[in-house]
């Protein structure tokens, strides 16, 4: 019943007509929404961000099929594989934050000056980040707060590792000025 089901609300929705009690505007039917909760649910994705999940599911296809690709031929398999792959990504998320947290928090000596001029420089370093250009900042963070080695950054950015280098070369030095400017450093 679900696949035939599925099958029919494709077409429905390629076709862009209605189907009856729905506007044709939402890609999933109701058995499919179900079946993509479930599918995030199981995969360990916590209830309060499910809804947040169904959406992403709903605008992959929507942007599948606004991009002119044609539309799956099953839309119930096809939503559940997305669904499973968004949990996957929750669960990367999840760990590269409690990481980064436990970074953060390895970083925190307890022979730190006091906590004033630890705000001030968290506060220049924030201004500073502020004041580079995005391309500038970005590897600059993916650098030394994700902690990715030059090569992923090329890699998952799709630019040669000079320009990373050059552009981490480039920030640092600009940072560093202007902490020094600041007076901070």
């Amino acid at each position: 019943m679900l696949r035939g089901g599925a099958r029919r609300d494709q077409g429905a929705y390629a076709a862009g007509t209605d189907r009856g009690d729905r506007t044709g505007d939402d890609p999933l039917d109701a058995a499919q929404e179900r079946r993509v909760r479930a599918v995030l649910a199981l995969g360990g994705v916590p209830q309060s961000d499910l809804p947040d999940g169904v959406q992403q599911v709903r605008l992959r296809l929507l942007e599948r099929t606004a991009s002119g690709r044609e539309a799956p031929r099953d839309v119930s398999a096809w939503a559940a594989v997305v669904a499973s792959n968004l949990a996957m990504d929750w669960h990367r998320a999840k760990r590269r934050q409690e990481r980064l947290g436990e970074r953060l928090a390895a970083l925190r000596e307890p022979a730190h000056p006091s906590g004033e001029e630890t705000s001030l420089l968290s506060l220049a370093v924030a201004r500073g980040l502020d004041d580079l250009p995005a391309a500038q900042r970005q590897v600059l963070v993916l650098r030394f707060f994700a902690d990715l080695p030059v090569r992923a950054i090329a890699e998952e950015l799709d630019i040669p590792e000079g320009t990373v280098k050059s552009r981490l070369h480039t920030a640092v030095r600009a940072l560093r000025d202007r902490l020094h400017e600041d007076e901070v450093v």
